[in-house]
C-alpha cells in the first residue's frame, strides 16, 4: 500500500496535474501538435526533392533549346528525329534488333 501511495504522491499535486495535461494537449491535439509539425516536415522535404528535380530539368532543357538555336542543332535535330535529308542525298536507317520495340 506505501509503494501505491508512493507513486501516486505526484499526481495529487495539481501543478503536475496540469504540466502533464497541457504536455499532453501540445504533444498530441493541438493544432501545433509535434505530430502536425513531423508531418509537415516530411512535407517540405518531398517538396525540395522536387523542387530539385524540376530545377534539373529546367537546366536540361535550357541546353537542349540553347542547342536548337543553332543551325547545326536544329539540322541535327531534324535529321535524328525526323529522318529528314538535304536534296541529292540518301539516307539509311539501321535497326539492330535489340532496340527495337516487340510489342
Amino acid at each position: 500500500m506505501k509503494i501505491q501511495k508512493k507513486h501516486l504522491k505526484p499526481f495529487k499535486n495539481l501543478f503536475v496535474i496540469v504540466l502533464i495535461a497541457f504536455a499532453v494537449w501540445m504533444l498530441f491535439f493541438d493544432a501545433n501538435s509535434f505530430l502536425i509539425h513531423h508531418e509537415l516536415n516530411s512535407e517540405m522535404d518531398d517538396l525540395e526533392e522536387e523542387k530539385e528535380y524540376y530545377q534539373r530539368e529546367i537546366e536540361k532543357d535550357k541546353k537542349a533549346l540553347e542547342e536548337l538555336s543553332t543551325e547545326e542543332g536544329l539540322e541535327k535535330l531534324a535529321r535524328e528525329k525526323y529522318y529528314m535529308k538535304r536534296e541529292n542525298e540518301e539516307i539509311y536507317i539501321i535497326e539492330y534488333e535489340d532496340s527495337l520495340d516487340n510489342d
